[in-house]
């Protein structure tokens, strides 16, 4: 498949049709041998929230594991349950990821949770029934490919904005064909969704995909869910969806090491982080 953001942009029916499409056309493959494997992966995000909600077994280092049903399970003191349920879905992947769970990169491990916090979460917000995210998961695919021509999805290679920026440009593209809107409105998304994650780091402490990205997770399917509904009130990204991800490209070339996943900068390097590292490796005890 070779399909550009711009191309998306201007398919005449549903963006994921034309995904489905370009997808058939490269592997040869009929439209069901391709739905089948992301009917399973679907099954496998919906496994993963369930498990994630329903336990507060702390992760392998021992700094998550409980925030997503500690969230699920609290008072909704906003009264915003669409908030609440798209974080604490999202959470709950990313503590099934570092619980060693079974779990959908979405690109990534360290991202797995925003798609699916932010698509089941707004379904399930509206009662939309689970044979109906398939076509957007497409769609959420293709945008993730699209992306990946142009830069490594990896912290390791582009920083944080490479993971979250990337989940969270296919999650708001998804909720938007979810939701009905045009093909020009779920890449619009997309580009904002993408270009407010532009220079975030991937700082993770002691090297574990723990903190800060089980939160940041739930933070981001919100971000994806934001650029969705101003797209679908008609705000449009100033800067072309695919610009944004040659900028993206270009701040991750600017980063320094230490600031792309090595454990070695930003929140890894703070004193708590250290001692949260080395209490996670069983060199102590104390964050005193």
């Amino acid at each position: 498949m070779d399909l550009t953001l711009r191309q998306l942009a201007r398919c005449p029916e549903a963006p994921s049709s034309c995904v489905l499409e370009a997808e058939m056309a490269a592997s040869g493959r009929s439209a069901e041998a391709v739905l089948e494997p992301l009917r399973e992966r679907l099954g496998v995000m919906r496994a993963a929230i369930e498990r994630g909600l329903a336990t507060k077994a702390p992760s392998v280092a021992g700094m998550v594991g409980w925030n997503a049903a500690t969230l699920w399970e609290a008072e909704d003191r906003l009264q915003a349950p669409l908030l609440k349920r798209v974080q604490a879905y999202a959470m709950a992947v990313n503590e099934e990821n570092a619980r060693m769970g079974r779990i959908v990169a979405a690109p990534t491990a360290g991202s797995a949770g925003t798609l699916p916090g932010a698509l089941f979460g707004v379904a399930d917000h509206l009662g939309i029934s689970e044979e109906r995210l398939l076509m957007p998961t497409v769609l959420a695919a293709g945008v993730g490919q699209a992306i990946s021509r142009t830069i490594f999805i990896a912290g390791a290679s582009g920083g944080c904005q490479a993971e979250i920026g990337s989940s969270a440009a296919m999650a708001a593209a998804a909720v938007v064909e979810l939701l009905e809107g045009t093909a020009a409105q779920a890449v619009h998304a997309a580009g904002l969704a993408l270009q407010n994650t532009l220079g975030l780091v991937c700082d993770p402490v002691g090297g574990f995909v723990e903190v800060p990205c089980v939160m940041r997770n739930g933070f981001y399917a919100v971000h994806a869910v934001s650029a969705a509904q101003q797209t679908l009130a008609g705000i449009e990204s100033p800067i072309p969806a695919d610009e944004v991800v040659l900028a993206m490209a270009s701040i991750g070339r600017l980063l320094p090491p230490e600031l792309k996943e090595t454990g070695e900068g930003g929140l890894a390097a703070t004193p708590t982080g250290k001692k949260l590292a080395q209490r996670a490796l069983g060199e102590t005890d104390d964050l005193g």
